[in-house]
């Protein structure tokens, strides 16, 4: 049984670089002031798609990302691990999008998209933490949704239902849904397979529309010109909001309810310290000072 894959993946600002310029005064990201990786949940989704991709032959993998032209880089990290090509979608209108928005956006181009029996991503974003855009471009498809999966475990390609390995609070689940389905995994399923070195030279010159134009935008030839003509698979495909038939008034910041009011950089800093012995009545002090400021209990 080969299988059409969606892969969603995110291009996020790396935030273990946060400074003092990693916001702006509208509460968007500062995207330009963080390096951009690949969201790491969304790698890990990607070993899910991957393996299954290598157990059915005939499968397929697509990566479906949204973000501005570099965010091409998600997809060409996806290529070079397996997968068979990836959307971009980007378009000044997407820029701003809260979870309502992405999922929105999200899900329209998989509606262009068309055929799929998986859809399948990171449990959340590290630039968000809300866990909320699988489950809202399920809803918005209308498809069933199995979240914190760490395994996927079979395809029957007689009832075409897929079993799923979860974990949840207090221990692990196995469930059982129908394709189509959406799927979200956690960071502690199998990690992402490495590139493959022949899969890097294939598609290392891969470029969407965007950077072939920052490249070319001074009058500099694009290097290598004749390769995006004679091999296709080389042009990341754009999708803008009208290619993917969207409505802009529920994309972008137009499209965001959420909207943040404040932001504070707070410095934690001890005020003061206390020195314990390893004796039993300084262990018991502590644990009675925890329990009444209800840190813990």
């Amino acid at each position: 049984m080969s299988l059409k894959i969606v892969v969603l993946a995110k291009q996020v600002p790396d935030t273990r670089n946060v400074g003092k310029d990693a916001m702006n005064a509208d509460g968007t990201i500062n995207r330009a002031a963080l390096p951009a990786i690949f969201n790491p949940e969304d790698l890990n989704a990607l070993e899910q798609a991957l393996r299954l991709k290598d157990a059915h032959p005939g499968s397929t993998v697509t990566i479906l990302t949204m973000g501005p032209g570099r965010a091409a880089e998600v997809i060409r990290e996806g290529l070079y691990r397996g997968a068979d090509g990836g959307y971009l979608l980007t378009d000044r209108a997407f820029a701003g999008a809260d979870t309502l928005a992405t999922s929105y956006a999200l899900a329209t181009a998989i509606r262009k998209i068309g055929a799929y029996d998986l859809i399948i991503g990171g449990r959340q974003a590290i630039d968000g933490d809300t866990a909320q855009v699988g489950p809202q471009v399920a809803e918005k498809l209308g498809l069933t949704q199995i979240t914190y999966t760490e395994e996927v475990l079979n395809v029957n390609e007689e009832t075409r239902r897929i079993t799923v390995k979860r974990h949840i609070d207090g221990g692990v689940e196995t469930v059982e849904g129908p394709l189509p389905i959406v799927l979200t995994v956690n960071g502690s399923a199998a990690p992402c397979r490495p590139r493959n070195a022949k899969l890097v030279m294939k598609y290392k010159r891969a470029l969407g529309a965007q950077e072939k134009a920052a490249i070319t935008k001074d009058g500099t030839p694009l290097p290598y010109a004749e390769l995006y003509d004679q091999k296709p698979y080389l042009n990341i495909t754009e999708w803008t909001v009208a290619d993917v038939h969207g409505d802009t008034t529920q994309c972008g910041l137009s499209g965001s309810p959420t909207k943040v009011k404040k932001i504070e950089n707070i410095i934690f800093q001890a005020k003061e310290s206390k020195t314990l012995s390893g004796s039993d009545a300084d262990v018991e002090g502590l644990i009675v000072e925890l329990l009444a400021n209800h840190t813990i209990g």
